[in-house]
């Protein structure tokens, strides 16, 4: 997934394919321990997905950069 595309979430949808990641990240190791494997350098993929999310919520934390915010909030 690229930084565009995580840029055009909502923080909750961002935190929801984060912990997303963090479990196909978890099932990954388990083919890999089990030799079940069918694409190792997935992990690798998904490791640095999980950066970027987690990149792009400390960024929204400290203020760097602004949360795509939904519409229904926009309105309000």
């Amino acid at each position: 997934m690229k930084t565009e595309e995580m840029r055009e979430m909502t923080v909750e949808e961002l935190k929801q394919t984060l912990e997303d990641l963090l479990d196909e990240l978890s099932n990954l190791r388990i083919q890999k321990a089990t030799h079940q494997i069918a694409n190792p350098s997935r992990i690798r993929m998904v490791k640095r997905d999980i950066a970027r999310a987690k990149t792009l919520l400390r960024e929204y934390e400290l203020g760097i950069s602004k949360p795509k915010v939904e519409e229904s909030q926009e309105k309000e």
